[in-house]
């Protein structure tokens, strides 16, 4: 019988260098995504954490880019199942925070020129904003 791939646990030093390179905008919505951190932006995941590694979203020209670069590769959070806009940045960049800030805001802005995602009532897990202020369920922002 095959042994069966397990999800990892959310790395806590990987989730508080994420939120350091994730820019500073009230829209940003961060919260968990099968127990990790991911970031939002009109509904729209642009970055997050899994496990000991940060992912961002981006368009074609720059996930080829990105690619390119040596320790980069497409986010596969299940073997042989590649996340396809999503690419995995060099572990190396915790070194290079300019770098890797360089290229989540670049996700951020592509993931924002995306038509918003319809909001749902279902969300189990509430977001909070990027500031450290969170939404109350009246959609209002608290401190």
């Amino acid at each position: 019988m095959a042994k069966r791939r397990t999800m990892p646990k959310s790395d806590p030093e990987a989730a508080a260098w994420f939120e350091t390179v994730l820019p500073r905008d009230t829209s940003i919505l961060i919260r968990p995504m099968f127990g990790h951190k991911a970031a939002f932006i009109n509904g729209h995941m642009f970055a997050g954490t899994f496990g000991p590694d940060v992912f961002v979203r981006l368009d074609e020209r720059s996930r080829s880019e990105l690619l390119a670069v040596e320790g980069a590769k497409p986010f596969e959070p299940m073997k042989g199942r590649p996340m396809v806009e999503y690419v995995q940045i060099p572990t190396r960049w915790r070194a290079e925070q300019p770098t890797a800030k360089a290229w989540v805001a670049r996700a951020l802005e592509w993931a924002a020129r995306l038509p918003p995602k319809a909001h749902t009532q279902n969300s189990k897990a509430a977001p909070r904003r990027s500031s450290g202020s969170r939404l109350t369920k009246a959609g209002k922002t608290t401190r």
